[in-house]
Order: C-alpha cells, then sequence, then structure tokens
C-alpha cells in the first residue's frame, strides 16, 4: 500500500486556530501522536458547537466515534500556532467521516492528516438515529464526497 501523500489547505473549506501547549510536546521535542488526535476532537466539535448543531450536556443525539486514523508527515512542537482543515469525506443517514489536516504555521502542507467517523445514536437508548436536519445543515457546507 502506497504512503498517503500529504493535502494542502486547498482541499479544507473550514478552518481553526490551535496553539499548541507546553505539554502536548513529548521527550523527544515535538507534539506527542496521540495529541493530534486531540486536535481532531476539538476542532469537529468546536465546528458542531459554534454553529448550534450539538449542545454537549442536552443534545438528544450524539456521535459516537467507530474509527480513526492519522498520518504523520512532518512534526509539531511547541510553541506553535497551526492551523486546522476540516471536511466532511462522506455524510451518510447515521455516520460521517470528517477529515482533518494540521497545518504548521506558514505551511500550505499538512504536517498530519487523519479522519474519524461518528456514528449517531439517540442519547437515552444509545442506538443509532438519523443524523438531525440541523446538523446535516450545518455539515453540508463541508461535504467532499468520495476523497
Amino acid at each position: 500500500m502506497a504512503r498517503p501523500t500529504p493535502d494542502t489547505r486547498a482541499g479544507y473549506s473550514h478552518f481553526q486556530d490551535i496553539t499548541t501547549r507546553w505539554m502536548d510536546n513529548d521527550a523527544y521535542g515535538h507534539v506527542n501522536n496521540v495529541v493530534y488526535y486531540a486536535y481532531f476532537d476539538t476542532v469537529v466539535n468546536t465546528y458542531l458547537i459554534g454553529n448550534g448543531a450539538l449542545d454537549i450536556e442536552k443534545s438528544p443525539v450524539i456521535g459516537y466515534t467507530v474509527e480513526s486514523g492519522c498520518t504523520y508527515f512532518s512534526p509539531l512542537t511547541y510553541p506553535e500556532k497551526i492551523k486546522a482543515g476540516l471536511r466532511v469525506a462522506h455524510l451518510g443517514r447515521t455516520s460521517v467521516r470528517y477529515e482533518i489536516a494540521l497545518f504548521a504555521e506558514g505551511s500550505d502542507i499538512a504536517a498530519a492528516q487523519g479522519f474519524f467517523t461518528h456514528v449517531y445514536v439517540d442519547r437515552a437508548t444509545q442506538r443509532p438515529v438519523d443524523i438531525p436536519e440541523k446538523m446535516r445543515s450545518v455539515l453540508e457546507p463541508l461535504r467532499q464526497e468520495d476523497r
């Protein structure tokens, strides 16, 4: 299997600033691999909350991560300001595949890129449900199917 090539900013329509933190670095002097997943989660949930599609305490429908992955191309460090690009690669009836790329300040080439898939479930029953129309309308502008 061929190694993926890094994406460019042009492949993403939504961006969020993230400032790395002192605690993000590991003993080797760069952001630890597990922290990238926290950045991914932060970008998606900030987008959903900020656009009124998710109330983390009260929404009757919530997303559970069922799959995730990340490819690393170049290290990020502290202190550094990064841009996180977000897009939707698949918007199904009950699931969404989010793709995120992290760009070092001033770079158009991803330092890392990854994905995760949310299956949306009823908070009370924990069973899959259709993605609510409000959420679907918020996700639609990010949609870049079949990537």
